[in-house]
């Protein structure tokens, strides 16, 4: 705390220091004029502003003031590029700063634990590398202009359902290899101006209640120096939160927070100290956002709306094209089927509702260019009234009498949104009807799909070309279009893996839980993790992604520097006739580790713009500490020592180049005790030469299968037998020949010697 705000804090009274500390009302903070103390406002985010003009809500029912709606984060991950995310952020800070917003809620890095999620359009992926490097990217761009980020939500929010309880019950590896390393990494690249505690619980704690995520992970071993602000609602109980670490409180204005936090601080169960924190830190947010210097000029809608179009086009995902069956060539006589091509969906439900100031349809944009050749029939309603055999029947027609077919299919709102999580990953029975329908009058067909989160695809292998279109924001009709008609060359790449069947995910039969609790029993085996380690059949994987262009990869080259940090180069050769872009994906193996690893995990990547016919030599940079894995023993990130494989490819499971590399890892020191076993003993850097040798051979006489025929300890086989037993135990074995004393003596040496050179 600075002597400001120390002088500030002795002019207010106790209670006038608890008001800070709740909202004034639903968006904005308190203000505290005779301090100079003003009021600052934050509201919804992430892919666009959401400033409410009427009455408030978190639910996105209230109007609000029109808002560029950019791609929504289900979409703009799949370019896996930081870089479009920063520009994407920098917009979203121009317009937050032109309506005098000090802080929008985003980005979300929540990991895709499950396709059923209802908010997974609001999140970035299954992987915590791509969410951490994306949403640090959105914030830098976001905080650029002034205006600060609220990273979100902290932590463990992958469900809808009982989300205000629920106990994510998670070991302490995954919670920490995967879904705290999102918000580490941004905390530590970016420093949000705040980060928003979830509404759940995390082994029967709430979030908002947790010292340990919030001052032990957020403020002392990540340095993040922001305000810690709740979800709206997420708090319990107010004193225990901000003893936790929890500045704000969101909503307010009644008042009664601050006088419950006034009364613990006069009976003493809270140190005023605590509340001077946290007061000092809502200051210094307001004066940070007072500080900005306000845009003068108006929204550039026109420059905005060209960004979005663009995101939007880079997000696309190109997942099928047999037969070079698009570009679509707008000589040809097109069929444009399926409402969606009218009437958009382009965002999710509920607190992150845009209002926009223009939305494309891809129809209309279709249209501009294909003219007279295409023609269109909804082939089906959004109302339960509608006559679907009649529409049906109308778009085979069309159909039939067509050279090619775009089926516009997916989920409409009241399928997907904040606030409640799917039951299953089937498109609507009536869609899979009509696209049957037309596949039997003609073949060449294009499926183009709008939906926040991964859907069954059980036409897969019967349809020529399929395009993952997300929800793309109020530009994604144009940008379709673009993507169809080859304006725009398709690169983008999963950002989450597709599945055949909801019963191939990993969270199936622990989503969304019982009785307010929901078990992590997946562990770190999250997405493409799960799927390459059983070698489940997946429809399409992780990063995968097709271009109109053709790229051929050489020889992976792996160097590693003196920082720990791996550079994998490798070339890319465009060999095709038009320009394009491809996202290089560096995955790293390490087949003889001492915990359970999947096959391959991601752990760089980089998107690079590669001309017609050249080469272009791409390094990509793996960090040493994205090497690490959760030590449990010693409760930190650990990089195992090992020969680690390097294999470089456009998806996880299309590897074009293996190399290995030599780590020497990090020393780790377990201290051994009574209750270490014999093997961990035998294994141990100073005693374990020792042990092999001193202890006795056949402590269980001749029930130990051998050991005493005079190999003894010196037999990895009998060892490997006998190593589970504490040493606190052996004495316990007359023919051990060991006494208490003897264990006594051995783990002090072997916690107090220095390890060996």
């Amino acid at each position: 705390m600075d002597d400001r705000a120390r002088e500030t804090l002795a002019k207010l009274t106790t209670a006038e220091k608890a008001s800070l500390t709740s909202g004034a009302d639903f968006w904005t903070t308190t203000a505290i004029a005779h301090a100079g103390i003003p009021s600052v406002m934050l509201t919804d985010g992430p892919h666009g502003l959401r400033k409410q003009t009427g009455s408030a809500d978190h639910l996105g029912l209230g109007s609000s003031v029109p808002a560029t709606c950019f791609p929504p984060a289900v979409a703009l991950a799949c370019a896996f590029d930081p870089e479009l995310a920063e520009r994407v952020g920098i917009a979203l800070g121009v317009e937050s700063a032109i309506e005098n917003v000090a802080v929008i809620l985003g980005p979300g890095v929540n990991i895709k634990r499950s396709p059923l999620c209802g908010r997974n359009f609001e999140y970035l992926s299954e992987d915590p590398l791509v969410s951490g490097v994306l949403g640090a990217g959105l914030v830098r761009g976001i905080q650029s202009r002034g205006v600060g980020a609220s990273l979100k939500h902290f932590a463990a929010n992958n469900q809808e359902t009982d989300r205000m309880r629920v106990s994510a019950d998670i070991d302490e590896r995954p919670l920490h290899e995967i879904y705290l390393r999102a918000f580490q990494r941004v905390v530590t690249d970016a420093q949000p101006w705040t980060v928003m505690c979830s509404y759940s619980r995390i082994n029967g704690v709430y979030a908002s209640e947790d010292h340990r995520l919030l001052t032990k992970l957020l403020r002392d071993d990540w340095g993040f120096n922001g305000l810690v602000v709740s979800d709206w609602g997420a708090v319990d109980d107010r004193v225990a939160a901000l003893t936790a670490g929890l500045d704000l409180e969101m909503p307010g204005g009644s008042g009664h927070s601050a006088e419950r936090i006034v009364a613990a601080v006069a009976d003493g169960r809270l140190p005023e100290s605590v509340l001077d924190s946290a007061a000092a830190r809502v200051i210094a947010l307001a004066r940070k956002a007072e500080a900005r210097i306000h845009p003068s000029h108006k929204l550039d809608v026109d420059a905005h709306h060209a960004l979005a179009r663009e995101a939007a086009a880079r997000s696309i995902v190109l997942l099928k094209n047999d037969g070079g069956l698009l570009p679509l060539d707008p000589g040809r006589r097109i069929a444009v089927i399926g409402e969606f091509a009218r009437t958009p969906r382009f965002q999710g439900g509920g607190s992150s509702h845009i209002n926009p100031t223009r939305v494309d349809s891809a129809l209309d944009a279709l249209a501009a260019v294909a003219g007279d050749h295409l023609r269109f029939a909804p082939g089906f309603g959004f109302a339960a009234a509608d006559d679907a055999a009649s529409l049906r029947d109308e778009a085979v027609a069309l159909a039939a009498a067509s050279d090619v077919a775009a089926v516009f299919l997916g989920l409409t709102e009241a399928e997907e949104s904040e606030g409640f999580d799917r039951t299953h990953i089937n498109l609507p029975a009536a869609q899979l009807e009509l696209l049957d329908a037309v596949l039997v009058a003609n073949p060449n067909v294009v499926v183009v799909l709008s939906n926040g989160s991964v859907v069954a695809l059980p036409f897969a292998d019967r349809v020529p070309a399929i395009v993952e279109a997300w929800l793309l924001g109020q530009a994604g009709g144009s940008a379709t279009a673009d993507v169809l008609l080859g304006e725009a060359n398709p690169s983008g790449k999963l950002a989450e893996t597709i599945p055949v069947r909801l019963e191939d995910t990993p969270a199936f039969g622990n989503f969304p839980g019982s009785f307010g609790h929901v078990r992590y029993g997946e562990g770190v085996f999250v997405g493409y993790r799960w799927y390459d380690l059983r070698e489940t059949a997946v429809a399409f994987p992780f990063g995968h992604g097709l271009s109109y262009a053709v790229f051929d990869y050489g020889v992976a080259q792996v160097h590693l520097a003196d920082d720990g940090d791996l550079l994998v180069t490798v070339p890319v050769t465009n060999t095709s006739d038009r320009p394009g872009r491809e996202v290089v994906q560096v995955y790293l193996g390490l087949d003889d580790s001492a915990v359970e690893r999947p096959p391959r995990e991601l752990k760089g990547f980089r998107s690079v713009e590669i001309p017609a016919g050249e080469t272009v030599e791409v390094t990509v940079t793996v960090r040493s500490a994205d090497l690490a894995y959760w030590d449990t023993r010693v409760g930190r990130f650990v990089v195992e020592p090992g020969t680690y494989r390097v294999d470089v490819g456009a998806s996880s499971r299309d590897i074009r180049s293996t190399s290995v590399v030599d780590i020497a890892g990090d020393d780790v020191r377990v201290a051994l005790t009574e209750h270490s076993s014999l093997a961990e003993a035998a294994a141990h850097p100073v005693v374990g030469p020792a042990v092999r040798a001193s202890l006795p051979k056949g402590i269980f006489g001749a029930s130990d299968g051998g050991a005493s025929d005079g190999e003894g300890f010196a037999d990895d086989m009998v060892l490997q037998m006998i190593g589970s037993i504490p040493l606190g135990r052996l004495p316990g074995f007359p023919s051990a020949g060991v006494t208490a004393d003897d264990i006594r003596k051995l783990i002090a040496a072997a916690n107090s010697a220095e390890p060996p050179d």
